[in-house]
């Protein structure tokens, strides 16, 4: 059985470092860092430690639709997630931050367009 990435790069504790490292550098975007203003930062370093350990094998999972309801009142655009996307460094293998950045990628509509309604 091959092993995931998230076990491959250290389960939780290790995933939960790079996404704070993450909001470190988004936190100082001057396109993209408004966007946290008023957020409780640490429930939301929870919230995506928990996102990319699933997008990575782990054992949390996030729908589509709740994707799309945290961030359906934030007008995001695609310059914003290009942003976003070039801020997205890992100490990963360049295959598996290939992967990373692909999960985030086929995300895209869920942040960038109109909220779909049901």
């Amino acid at each position: 059985m091959d092993q995931s990435l998230f076990d491959k790069y250290g389960g939780f504790a290790q995933v939960s470092r790079l996404v704070l490292r993450l909001y470190d550098r988004l936190i100082e975007d001057d396109d993209i860092g408004p966007f946290f203003d008023d957020v409780d930062l640490p429930r939301l370093v929870d919230h995506q430690t928990k996102f990319v350990s699933s997008l990575l094998g782990g054992p949390a999972s996030f729908t589509d639709k709740q994707i799309e309801m945290a961030h359906r009142h934030l007008d995001i655009g695609d310059a914003h997630f290009d942003r976003l996307m070039a801020l997205i460094e890992f100490d990963f293998e360049p295959g598996d931050i290939d992967i990373v950045r692909g999960a985030f990628e086929i995300r895209r509509p869920l942040l960038t367009e109109p909220p779909h309604v049901d």
